[in-house]
């Protein structure tokens, strides 16, 4: 994340996925989230950009066929430190109001780099 805005933004959305760990209102790693989009509990995800091929083509078809939003934010590495683990390539956001917010910090940020 190059410019100040999205690092601004990252932080942001990692301390919004800190509360929801803490809420229990996310579920983490890629088959947890799995599971979670195939029960319906999911509302949207962050997806790593920098996890393995055969994690994201774990979540990454199944939440396109499912039709949940998706962003693909932070590395594995800053995702894992936000929900207190080494790293993870997957999060999803199980609680509608976290996810309307962490979708209007994208959405805001997107509008902003256009």
């Amino acid at each position: 994340m190059a410019s100040s805005v999205e690092r601004d933004v990252a932080e942001r959305l990692l301390r919004l996925i800190g509360l929801g760990v803490r809420a229990r209102t996310v579920v983490v790693g890629v088959e947890q989230v799995r599971a979670a989009i195939k029960k319906g509990n999911v509302v949207f995800a962050v997806v790593a950009p920098d996890a393995s091929v055969n994690s994201r083509e774990k979540v990454v078809p199944l939440l396109r066929a499912r039709r949940v939003m998706f962003v693909e934010g932070p590395t594995a590495a800053e995702l894992g430190a936000a929900v207190g683990r080494e790293q993870t390539a997957a999060v999803g956001v199980v609680d509608p109001q976290l996810a309307r917010g962490i979708r209007d910090l994208v959405a805001t940020s997107v509008a902003r780099d256009s």
